[in-house]
């Protein structure tokens, strides 16, 4: 049943309506002072609210405005013995659910609070509904159909309906903060901020005050008080990335959320409790630095409630290809051109590649292919150098090649050749006509080049004798 919150300055009041609601079966808390109500609401979080218009410390449509910025999902049901229309409408305006003149009947009270539970439970269940639409939809970079990544899935999905705090493990570009997101995506603060800071990315003082906030003087340009990341993220969620590079004292005051639940802004002495989850990242063995002494222990098994390891790309080589079709229907749009295809031999050559960058990696390849690649498809010669230098390539049946050594000095002559004897020996089609749009050279230039490689018996035409493997390359070659 929702939590009822009772406003009014009149004790009568409020301890008519407590043991009147109470009777009904639901959970009631009263108070007479307004100026308590934002402190009750955070900490007790009810779901409807029956608030005095006129009370002497705080009016009833000023404390609406209030609640609303906080919670727009509250209920608010005014009450006043001073009923006029253009409050009533004021209040409506507002947002608030109902409006109610003393003295009231009790079926009055009972007919208006169980209409506005019928739509705290309809809000409920649209939330409910619109949750489980969007668990089914895929978030950008979430994709993949190899088992080690939907068992992480499978994790994500039942982590997501705790406030259990997780740490998420893998190396850069791997989309630990896409998990991040997920997890908040599919949680009960759904509705509620998500907020990522990198760690790495501040120095200490500077991080301390964007998490905890800081109060007016307290130190050299604090002219104003400001609240912190951990008090803008109330009753969501906090993702701190890279957790591993935060110093000692930011440690410290981590432990002490975690903790106490409470944050001390830079400069105060009054503790503010705060609500939020807090969801972690590295691409460091925080075990190994707890035993180097560089984080705390205690912190440690804090955070590491819940530890979730993303596999990185190569681990996972079965989602390459639809992270690749994906980032090009992405990129094409973003750039408006048309989508661009990627050639098989790409794709293989590509899905023998490490990516030691992960899904970054791989996203910044493809961007890069759809501006500067003016043809409709991306073949091996358009990979970037280190892509087709690290990887094997894929045999043309025709030929049989050697490699120039990687640690012979190369003229300009001698790379066109290796490039060269590189697009012939993965490619099942080739023309001089061809290598001569690649390289920028003549035909005349390609076949001399093809000569040179057979003169230094790196390239030979199988099936036939070296005398006679330029005739074959050549007739093959004719454009």
């Amino acid at each position: 049943m929702p939590r009822i919150l009772v406003v009014d300055d009149e004790k009568g009041v409020c301890d008519f309506l407590q043991v009147m609601l109470n009777k009904e079966g639901y959970e009631v808390c009263i108070t007479q002072k307004p100026t308590e109500v934002v402190k009750i609401i955070q900490d007790w979080i009810p779901e409807i609210i029956l608030l005095d218009l006129r009370m002497p410390e705080l009016d009833g449509l000023s404390l609406l405005s209030q609640i609303k910025k906080i919670d727009p999902t509250i209920i608010v049901i005014l009450i006043t013995a001073y009923a006029s229309l253009e409050s009533a409408v004021e209040a409506m305006r507002r947002g608030a659910f109902d409006y109610l003149t003393k003295p009231f009947k009790l079926e009055e009270i009972r007919w208006v609070v169980q209409r506005a539970i019928k739509t705290y439970l309809l809000k409920q269940e649209n939330i409910k509904l619109r949750r489980e639409i969007s668990s089914l939809k895929i978030t950008e970079k979430l994709i993949g159909s190899s088992k080690v990544f939907q068992d992480v899935l499978d994790l994500v999905r039942k982590v997501a309906l705790t406030d259990s705090t997780v740490i998420i493990q893998g190396e850069s570009g791997t989309g630990k903060e896409v998990i991040a997101r997920e997890i908040h995506r599919l949680s009960k603060r759904v509705k509620k901020p998500f907020i990522p800071i990198n760690c790495g990315a501040l120095p200490e003082t500077l991080l301390e005050s964007e998490l905890f906030g800081y109060v007016k003087g307290s130190f050299t340009g604090a002219t104003h008080d400001k609240d912190g990341l951990f008090k803008a993220a109330h009753q969501g969620t906090l993702f701190l990335d890279e957790i591993s590079t935060a110093s000692p004292k930011i440690q410290v005051g981590l432990l002490r959320v975690l903790e106490q639940r409470e944050i001390t802004p830079v400069g105060s002495t009054c503790p503010i409790p705060v609500d939020v989850r807090l969801l972690t990242a590295t691409n460091q063995n925080l075990e190994d630095l707890v035993q180097e002494g560089k984080f705390r222990e205690d912190l440690y098994y804090r955070i590491n409630v819940i530890p979730i390891q993303i596999p990185p790309l190569r681990d996972r080589k079965e989602d390459i290809p639809l992270f690749i079709h994906y980032f090009l229907k992405k990129f094409s749009a973003k750039h408006k051109v048309a989508i661009k295809k990627i050639s098989s031999e790409a794709t293989k050559l590509m899905l023998s590649y490490n990516w030691p960058g992960n899904i970054r990696e791989l996203e910044n390849t493809i961007e890069r292919e759809i501006i500067l690649i003016e043809s409709s498809v991306i073949d091996i010669m358009d990979l970037p150098g280190k892509i087709r230098e690290s990887t094997p390539y894929i045999s043309n049946p025709m030929f049989s090649t050697q490699r120039v050594s990687s640690n012979i000095q190369l003229s300009k002559a001698d790379y066109r050749q290796e490039e060269i004897l590189n697009y012939l020996h993965s490619h099942q089609k080739i023309t001089t006509k061809i290598c001569s749009s690649l390289f920028n050279i003549s035909q005349r230039m390609v076949r001399n080049d093809l000569q040179k490689l057979m003169d230094k018996n790196l390239i030979i035409c199988k099936g036939t004798s070296k005398k006679n493997t330029y005739y074959v390359l050549t007739e093959i070659l004719t454009s």
